[in-house]
């Protein structure tokens, strides 16, 4: 089941993230995260046989080792993978944590901080299922959780997910 984690840069989506994860292991759920970023950004560098691989032509580079594998698929001129995709190429679990990706169609929890000076999102997202904040937001019209407190956040999701029943 995939969960968008959205709101302005800065507003604190990777420290929720970071911070849930743990929490909602300790439900028993088993947890994967999707990040999305803007940039252009490369985890291979000049020069490694991986890069060098991807620099021949390869469509994909699997890097594997004792300890861990990655997967790096080079879209070229092909369009982004849609979620479904995404979400095709993942191992099964309970819960997918998308970071970023403020317009996926999925529920999301937006992460708002006043100081930014940026609107809330959830009055023109109806995907939008709570508000992670450190403001007051009495006219909010869906529940607000305090964003300091990932074991609340972590509480709201597993009653979202399992509504009310635990698996």
């Amino acid at each position: 089941m995939p969960l968008g984690i959205v709101g302005w840069s800065g507003s604190g989506k990777t420290t929720l993230v970071v911070a849930l994860v743990p929490e909602l292991q300790r439900r028993g759920l088993r947890v994967s995260t999707i990040k999305h970023t803007h940039h252009a950004v490369d985890l291979d560098r000049p020069g490694k046989d991986t890069y060098r691989h991807r620099e021949a032509g390869a469509v994909e580079v699997m890097l594997a080792s004792s300890s861990r594998w990655v997967l790096m698929h080079e879209l070229r001129d092909a369009p982004a993978p849609s979620l479904d995709q995404m979400l095709g190429r993942l191992a099964p679990v309970d819960l997918v944590l998308i970071e970023g990706f403020k317009a996926l169609p999925c529920a999301k929890i937006e992460v708002h901080r006043g100081m930014l000076g940026k609107p809330l999102l959830q009055p023109d997202d109806t995907r939008i299922v709570a508000i992670a904040t450190t403001d007051r937001l009495p006219r909010a019209r869906v529940p607000v959780l305090a964003l300091d407190r990932p074991d609340q956040v972590a509480a709201f999701i597993a009653d979202w997910l399992f509504g009310g029943r635990r698996p």
